[in-house]
């Protein structure tokens, strides 16, 4: 079964937002057995809108439209979509009331105008999907064998839509294959050094299941897709062939991706052993505790960061000794172990990550090399700090760092 999706935006054509709408969408249909066969971003043109649906009707089930639905003149896809079924717009007596009760309730310091009630006029044929989290109802028309749903284009509202609503509905309207995604994480091998370790295994794989390499800063992601009618056939398949990688790269393996992040790991290993944490970031500037604090339930077990970015920082807050830096420079084993260690104390926690390194393009305070990083990472048995090379490039450099930090992490909490 297949779908396709269109994004509708001229913000999207010319870089000004990024589409992660179509990434989550794609996501979501995959796990309900429904491919997408197409992605594709047009303009608000409403000509160019209506051959997009024109052309998805001639080779998919379900096209997914996102964005506009909002209430200014520029949001012309419920117009496109009357031209293109040859209908009208109705007033849904109900979304009304829910654009009404959210003006009341949370929209106090603006007039409801009619502009926002007339995001209620819905096409006559369409089936308004209800928004929980604001006042553009989602579209759903069935035409032939088709059904054409449009969405907002506001993340977190079609993010439940399509949970709530469009998801359920096309798993009742629609009979599909089942499709089976495993993932298995691995951090300090290359891909083709794991390609050449895993080579006979992946050519011995049955036909209905197929390997993809992920590579990503410092770790790679396998993920096996399996795909038939038959669900326990294919998740036994998919056991087997996961077992027999184990003696091959288990060295390598973190457990499996289960739409899970490392740090999402982590924050429920380290939940489960009831352990704090606190993290002293230099050049990384803090993206370890954002991603730390991005999780619900941080509070948890997160303590802090301190972000000693400039040396007198480290110095003056994090108490690295000045003879320190001047022994062995800023960037160093030795002061990552201090940063590491010193935050610990100060916040009061089991384990803490310190990062101290050269992301370029100049080598600042330190003559080390770019690329050049030391991550430092105290524990209730002792601390310790190792070197990586990250490259060249500034923005791969400090995510490489993240990566491998949340890896060392995972690695030192399990041995408790």
């Amino acid at each position: 079964m297949l779908a396709e999706i269109i994004t509708i935006g001229d913000e999207i054509l010319i870089g000004q937002i990024v589409d992660t709408n179509s990434a989550f969408i794609a996501k979501e249909l995959n796990k309900i057995g429904v491919s997408v066969y197409q992605i594709t971003s047009v303009q608000d043109e409403q000509k160019h809108i209506l051959q997009a649906l024109a052309e998805a009707k001639t080779r998919t089930q379900v096209v997914i439209v996102t964005g506009g639905l909002g209430p200014t003149k520029d949001d012309i896809t419920k117009h496109a979509f009357c031209e293109f079924f040859h209908d009208t717009l109705v007033r849904d007596v109900k979304v009304l009331q829910h654009i009404e009760e959210l003006f009341k309730k949370y929209i106090t310091t603006t007039k409801i105008s009619e502009l926002n009630r007339d995001q209620s006029l819905v096409p006559s044929k369409a089936e308004a999907l209800h928004n929980a989290y604001g006042t553009a109802p989602g579209i759903w028309i069935k035409e032939d064998d088709t059904v054409f749903v449009s969405l907002p284009g506001v993340p977190f509202e079609m993010k439940s839509l399509m949970r709530d609503e469009v998801i359920p509905k096309i798993v009742k309207e629609f009979e599909r294959p089942y499709i089976l995604h495993k993932t298995i994480v691995t951090y300090g091998l290359g891909e083709s050094a794991i390609a050449e370790k895993i080579e006979d295994w992946e050519d011995s794989l049955p036909s209905f299941i197929k390997l993809a390499y992920l590579p990503n800063l410092g770790k790679v992601r396998l993920r096996l897709t399996a795909k038939g009618p038959d669900k326990d056939v294919l998740d036994t398949a998919v056991a087997e062939e996961m077992e027999k990688l184990h003696p091959l790269i288990g060295d390598i393996i973190y457990g499996l991706e289960d739409d899970e992040t490392l740090e999402e790991v982590v924050a429920k290993l380290i939940t489960a052993k009831g352990f704090t944490l606190a993290t002293a970031e230099s050049f990384t500037g803090g993206k370890i505790a954002q991603h730390i604090t991005a999780i619900p339930g941080a509070s948890a077990y997160f303590k802090g960061s301190v972000i000693s970015y400039a040396t007198e920082t480290k110095i003056n807050l994090l108490k690295v000794p000045t003879e320190l830096i001047d022994a062995y420079s800023v960037v160093s084993e030795e002061v990552a172990m201090v940063m590491a260690e010193n935050v610990r104390k100060l916040l009061k926690t089991d384990f803490a990550i310190a990062t101290t390194g050269n992301a370029g393009p100049a080598k600042g305070d330190s003559d080390a090399d770019v690329g050049t990083v030391y991550i430092g990472l105290a524990t209730p048995k002792g601390v310790f700090a190792l070197k990586f090379m990250m490259g060249n490039h500034r923005e791969r450099i400090v995510q490489k760092t993240v990566n491998k930090a949340f890896e060392l992490l995972q690695k030192e909490i399990l041995k408790f």
